[in-house]
């Protein structure tokens, strides 16, 4: 009998950073993220963990899930864009970024180093059973998604995720499958 895992990938609550297109950095909660979950009925799982984020972590607080960090989970680092809004960004560096997922113009973290990371922690889930919360960061989500999909790393801005939203992962022998519900 093979082990199952259910994973949920929850994407954080609002935040002001998002209200103005503006890369974050370690943001809390906007009024209207804690808004947000107070209409989120919270879901039951055995495991919760959490990117270490203030944002993230707030976003399980109000959950109720007593949700151990995992930087795994941590967002996409922005470099020197973090706390910067988008058009504060050279317009080539920010086109060079949303179309070479190689591409590091802001000295941080590329697209395919975060499906890199993502993928391995993925690969490290598939040894658990149960039931799993991830409160996480929407690219993270975005990157899970490609992962499990098997998609190229070209499809990562294809994988629109909002806030408080969840995507469902099962994982049996080895293998992820995307469950909309």
């Amino acid at each position: 009998m093979s082990l199952v895992l259910r994973l949920l990938l929850f994407a954080h609550a609002s935040t002001d950073a998002l209200a103005v297109a503006r890369f974050p950095s370690d943001d809390p909660l906007s009024d209207r993220g804690r808004r947000e979950l107070r209409r989120v009925h919270p879901p039951v799982v055995d495991h919760a963990l959490t990117a270490p984020e203030r944002r993230a972590v707030e976003t399980a607080a109000a959950l109720g899930a007593r949700a151990e960090p995992d930087t795994a989970l941590r967002e996409v680092d922005y470099g020197n864009w973090t706390g910067r809004s988008m058009s504060e960004v050279p317009e080539a560096d920010l086109a060079a970024w949303l179309t070479d997922p190689h591409a590091a113009p802001h000295g941080g973290e590329s697209i395919a180093a975060l499906l890199d990371r993502t993928r391995c922690w993925l690969d490290t889930m598939t040894d658990r059973s149960g039931r799993w919360l991830a409160v996480t960061h929407p690219s993270v989500v975005r990157a899970a998604t490609v992962c499990a999909l098997g998609a190229p790393a070209s499809a990562f801005w294809r994988v629109d995720v909002r806030p408080v939203s969840v995507t469902r992962l099962h994982a049996r022998d080895g293998r992820w499958t995307l469950r909309l519900t």
